[in-house]
């Protein structure tokens, strides 16, 4: 990207405060590929009190028709917040190492 005189714009050029371009772009990119620990959603314990949805930092509890339905993996970075918010943790969430498929 250059300017209108042929120049590569520096760091004055840039518009003060944060600009975000195109809203909601965070969902194109897969994060959770460095994750060493997943949650993994257990639906027979769960009592949908969606305290994980409400914590989790990367918005990656799938709610669908007012239930909870899983973990998106895709974005979920493996935090553990949501199994630590869960009042049924080791039964509706629990988590257990990114290689295991339990």
């Amino acid at each position: 990207m250059y300017d209108e005189t042929g120049n590569k714009p520096g760091w004055q050029s840039l518009p003060r405060g944060g600009v975000i371009k195109r809203p909601g772009s965070a969902s194109a990119y897969e994060t959770g590929e460095w994750r060493l620990e997943k949650p993994v959603y257990n639906t027979e314990h769960c009592i949908q009190c969606f305290l994980c949805w409400v914590y989790c930092p990367d918005s990656a509890i799938d709610v669908r028709d007012g239930k909870v339905i899983g973990v998106d993996y895709y974005h979920c970075k493996g935090c553990g917040i949501c199994v630590q918010e869960c009042p049924r943790t080791g039964r509706a969430l629990d988590m257990v190492p990114e290689g295991d498929n339990k």
